[in-house]
């Protein structure tokens, strides 16, 4: 989880991210950033997510937790 929480900082362009951050609670959190999720976590995880599928999701210990839902499938 510690290498996706960087890549998700990266996006938003901020230090840090911890697993119960509220990702609306980030300046930088628009259709912009995720879209770059979607990409980041397709190549890094070889799943896709949904736009609709990120914005059901609150923190981004709830996207990480998607993500691990989609790969155990």
């Amino acid at each position: 989880m510690d290498v996706f929480l960087q890549e998700l900082a990266d996006i938003l362009e901020i230090d840090k991210v911890e697993p119960g951050d509220v990702l609306a609670d980030f300046e930088d959190w628009d259709s912009l950033s995720v879209l770059s999720a979607i990409a980041m976590i397709d190549g890094r995880y070889h799943v896709s997510v949904s736009s609709q599928e990120i914005k059901r999701t609150e923190t981004a210990q709830d996207l990480f937790d998607l993500i691990q839902k989609k790969l155990a499938k």
